[in-house]
């Protein structure tokens, strides 16, 4: 059963009320907290997270093309590759969440952040280096070396630079989104209107690939099933989280969606098979607006 829902503006959370209320059992459940982890590797992945020694070129780092001052990622359709005139093939994601993921990348490819890591240093589109290359660099800075050796008791190598920013991408949750203080039990965070659109976005079938804490990422899909969506390739894609969806335009594997709503009326006619009416598309766009979570106390934005 749906929590009441109220028309004004949602308050300012009353944590001792949240604390006291029942937790709603539905489809979406609440993003956990980080994961414990060796303070000294954290610090250290979040540092490499930033340092442009680990691309071939010296120029990009992680956050080149993962922003985490906005929305984990970037506002382009497709990024622009190492060599600063090809574009990448597909839409970068978000890493914001991207721990509560069953496998990594729009096609599904790694089970780990250590494969995925791995594999976006070598790839010569992205970062355009070698495992040993990186080492090297970081070995030749005496303040990295004691770092590592502060974090694993030994100077830079493979095993511990892929630890490191892996263990770094574990923490990069992020709870607080006022859907998962309504699913705690705050009956007034959300409007009815965004209620309204949790009803329309589940009544539909949306809930069917998109739920759990990730709200997706947790299967595989054919996209395109009553008419194309998007790009022909690849035709099956990783489900794509929804969490802090409204910060991360443009949307799909190709980026071609400009607009959240534009996202939803086509996923409407591609995947259901229904055309959705204006309010409708409003309606969900509102529900998925609430799925907005915190990164260090701070809303995930889009970028400016």
């Amino acid at each position: 059963m749906l929590a009441a829902a109220s028309d004004h503006d949602p308050a300012a959370p009353d944590r001792d009320a949240a604390a006291r209320a029942s937790p709603l059992r539905e489809p979406i459940t609440p993003i956990g907290p980080a994961p414990d982890a060796d303070p000294a590797k954290l610090a250290l992945g979040e540092r490499l997270f930033a340092d442009p020694r680990l691309s071939g070129n010296g120029r990009r780092s992680c956050m080149s093309c993962h922003d985490l001052s906005t929305n984990g990622a970037t506002g382009n359709r497709l990024d622009t590759a190492l060599d600063g005139t090809t574009t990448l093939p597909l839409n970068t994601g978000t890493v914001f969440n991207a721990a509560l993921a069953f496998r990594l990348n729009w096609e599904g490819a790694y089970r780990t952040f250590e494969s995925q890591v791995e594999a976006s240093f070598v790839n010569p589109l992205v970062m355009g280096t070698t495992m040993d290359a990186v080492v090297a660099r970081l070995d030749a800075d005496p303040d990295m070396v004691g770092r590592f050796r502060a974090a694993y008791g030994r100077g830079p190598d493979a095993a511990s630079l892929l630890d490191a920013l892996a263990t770094f991408l574990r923490s990069l949750v992020t709870p607080g989104s006022r859907f998962d203080r309504w699913l705690a039990g705050e009956s007034g965070v959300l409007t009815a209107r965004e209620v309204e659109g949790y009803r329309l976005f589940k009544q539909l079938g949306c809930i069917a690939c998109h739920q759990g804490a990730a709200v997706g990422a947790n299967m595989f899909q054919r996209h395109g099933i009553f008419r194309p969506l998007a790009s022909p390739e690849p035709a099956v894609v990783r489900v794509p989280s929804l969490r802090n969806v409204v910060a991360t335009a443009p949307y799909f594997h190709d980026g071609s969606a400009p607009t959240l709503a534009d996202a939803v009326r086509r996923m409407g006619v591609a995947q259901l098979d229904h055309r959705l009416d204006d309010g409708q598309v409003s309606a969900i766009v509102d529900f998925l607006g609430t799925l907005t979570g915190e990164y260090r106390n701070r809303r995930v934005e889009p970028p400016p």
